[in-house]
């Protein structure tokens, strides 16, 4: 072969070989780990013998099953082992085998008798647990060393943050199953920033996204500036890179082309890369087109700190010092706690200067990141309202997320409302106060805060009594934000408390501000009646409180429901008004039911024409095991992050 000749090919893949991949399998790199570290078992157990077996199942199958198998050993019913393996999108099969196998050997060295463990790889994952993978939510944080040079660094976290929502994007819709996604976009002539993501495949797409989303958001806190990073969580992991770390082979969907040589090779190589510059082209132009919609969206999107301090409170005004938190709650002390919710506890503290406050300390485990949590500080902040819970700040330190609120003495109203003997300081004139309170509160959050805002979980324990009774909502962990002129939204992951939700919502999955007006109309009917919607149904008097409401009111017995403390002294008419008011809000067609707004008129003014209800939604009677696939917030661990469809307000149980 002429040199001529051999020139002619091979210059053309001298030139492209920094862009081609020509990876070789290296052996699997340890990550981390993480072990429970308090529950272990007896040596020669049956559990032993279980996760023998189970981590034996793992490595025989890591070359099947595309790279993801989970499965469940049980032998004895105390000693069931669950168990998983995920390999990164990119791994071929061999080397998916030989990472399980270092994995079940490594994990047992680094994790000996403990009952759950997890451990990471550059490219893959295993996991064990006798529970069902929820005692342990651990994440780890790992970075380059080297940091971006100053001056570059608001165009590398721009391009950072549009890359990582693409892949975000892609890998939870991902047209392959797996929920993996790459992706590399140019920082100049001479840089390229990689990133991967990935999920469990077996992951919903909103799962998926709420798990990458949190990923995301811990970047900030952990490896700001870095010029490499990942984060790596027990259901998805994401990294980012200055160099392909990833088989970018692998991870193409072009098929493999027979080596040709010639002119061929050549019209071969240019058929290649054509595709591949003008993707970068549309890439770069996607990047800057997301880029300029967001700044036209700012109001809606996830805020930086600069927003945050131009358009919401500013962030840095809010923070307080964990020293201070601890200071004032005796460090936690348990004689301070006051209140335990699904989110965490919460504690009566007393800063330096005699303020009482109630802090919220959120459970370690909450999968929310750094910048969201701060951002969704500064918006709850921005709701002032004398029916609002008022929040004072946040304090975020290492892995502690703490929401300051004001402290409200009198605890919440359910305390008083389904007590037999405290419920007597509730006289009607109070009632009264404390509904029309809820109305103006609700009314603000729908109608007259900067966003529309949907509380989702307005129940009696979520509305806390000043030290004048006067009614201050509380708890917004399960609200909504609608945006620009959105009037519904459908979810399907329904969160709430049964009894309170609308039939729309618990058995479609649509909430708008007429849920919360349903809820309303329930807790109304409690304040009158003084007794809790599955109250009657658990004592058979009647299916739910609204049947027991339209029994009455079509008998043309409505003051019958009132609660026996307040028959000595009540208005006839506000009570009548209040029912009808309630049965309003709960009709089963959410356009029957009104707006707060016109509620809060009809509160106030007897001018008004009130319509005749319909019978109102008796889904509970319909649908009776429903309450088995519904969560209470009570109980809940989980909160939303923010999104660019709807976002969320962690909350807390001020009392």
């Amino acid at each position: 072969m002429s040199f001529s000749k051999f020139s002619a090919t091979h210059f053309i893949l001298l030139a492209l070989f920094p862009f081609l991949s020509f990876t070789t399998e290296a052996s699997p790199i340890f990550s981390s780990h993480a072990c429970t570290d308090s529950l272990t078992y007896k040596p020669n157990s049956t559990v032993e013998a279980n996760l023998n077996v189970l981590l034996s199942v793992l490595t025989s199958n890591a070359s099947l099953h595309d790279g993801f198998f989970r499965t469940t050993l049980a032998q004895g019913t105390p000693a069931v082992i669950n168990g998983l393996f995920l390999c990164r999108g990119d791994t071929t099969p061999n080397l998916c085998q030989e990472c399980v196998a270092d994995a079940a050997k490594e994990i047992r060295r680094r994790c000996p008798n403990q009952t759950e463990s997890i451990i990471w790889y550059d490219v893959c994952l295993l996991r064990y647990s006798n529970n069902t993978f929820n005692n342990i939510v651990p994440s780890t944080d790992l970075s380059n060393n080297s940091s971006i040079a100053s001056a570059e660094l608001d165009q590398f976290n721009q391009l950072l943050s549009n890359m990582l929502q693409n892949l975000a994007g892609e890998a939870k819709d991902s047209q392959t199953g797996k929920k993996f996604a790459t992706g590399q976009v140019n920082l100049g002539s001479s840089q390229t920033l990689y990133g991967l993501e990935q999920c469990y495949p077996d992951l919903s797409p909103f799962d998926c996204n709420m798990c990458i989303q949190s990923a995301i958001g811990a970047l900030p806190n952990c490896c700001s500036n870095k010029k490499g990073a990942s984060v790596l969580l027990p259901a998805c992991n994401i990294r980012y890179e200055l160099y392909p770390f990833y088989n970018i082979t692998q991870t193409s969907s072009a098929a493999p082309v027979p080596p040709r040589s010639g002119k061929s090779n050549i019209l071969i190589i240019v058929a290649i890369i054509v595709p591949i510059i003008v993707s970068v082209t549309l890439f770069v132009a996607a990047c800057c087109f997301l880029r300029k919609r967001a700044s036209k969206n700012k109001k809606y999107n996830t805020f930086t700190e600069n927003d945050i301090g131009n358009d919401l409170t500013d962030v840095e005004s809010l923070q307080f010092e964990l020293a201070t938190i601890e200071a004032a709650t005796k460090r936690f002390s348990d004689e301070n706690k006051i209140g335990q919710g699904g989110f965490g506890a919460v504690y009566k503290g007393i800063l330096q200067n005699g303020q009482e406050i109630a802090v919220k300390r959120l459970s370690v485990t909450s999968l929310q990141g750094a910048l969201e949590f701060k951002n969704e500080a500064a918006l709850v902040a921005k709701l002032q309202h004398r029916n609002l819970v008022r929040l004072l700040g946040f304090c975020l330190e290492g892995r502690e997320k703490i929401l300051v609120y004001e402290y409200i003495p009198n605890k919440s109203l359910d305390h008083f409302l389904f007590d037999s003997e405290k419920k007597a300081m509730l006289n009607w004139s109070r009632r009264y106060k404390i509904i029309m309170g809820i109305a103006r509160g609700i009314l603000y959050l729908h109608e007259d805060s900067q966003l529309r805002i949907i509380h989702r979980d307005l129940k009696a324990s979520n509305v806390l009594l000043d030290a004048n009774m006067n009614p201050k909502i509380s708890d917004f962990g399960m609200a909504r934000i609608f945006h620009g002129e959105q009037t519904q939204v459908n979810t399907r992951r329904i969160v709430g408390t049964f009894g309170y939700m609308s039939p729309e919502y618990a058995m479609r999955g649509q909430f708008s501000v007429k849920s919360d007006v349903f809820s309303f109309g329930v807790l109304v009917l409690e304040i009158v009646t003084g007794k809790k919607n599955t109250e009657l149904y658990q004592s058979h008097e009647a299916d739910d409180l609204l049947s027991y409401a339209w029994t009455n009111w079509t008998q043309k017995t409505p003051l019958e429901m009132l609660d026996p403390t307040l028959r000595g002294s009540y208005s006839r008419n506000e009570v009548i008004r209040c029912i009808h008011i309630a049965l309003l809000c709960v009709q089963e067609n959410p356009s029957d039911r009104p707006s707060m707004a016109t509620i809060a008129l009809m509160l106030n003014s007897y001018s008004v024409t009130l319509s005749l209800p319909r019978q109102p939604a008796a889904y509970m009677r319909r649908t009776p095991n429903r309450q088995k696939n519904v969560v209470d917030s009570d109980q809940s661990t989980s909160s939303i992050l923010w999104s660019t469809n709807e976002a969320s307000i962690t909350g807390v149980y001020p009392r």
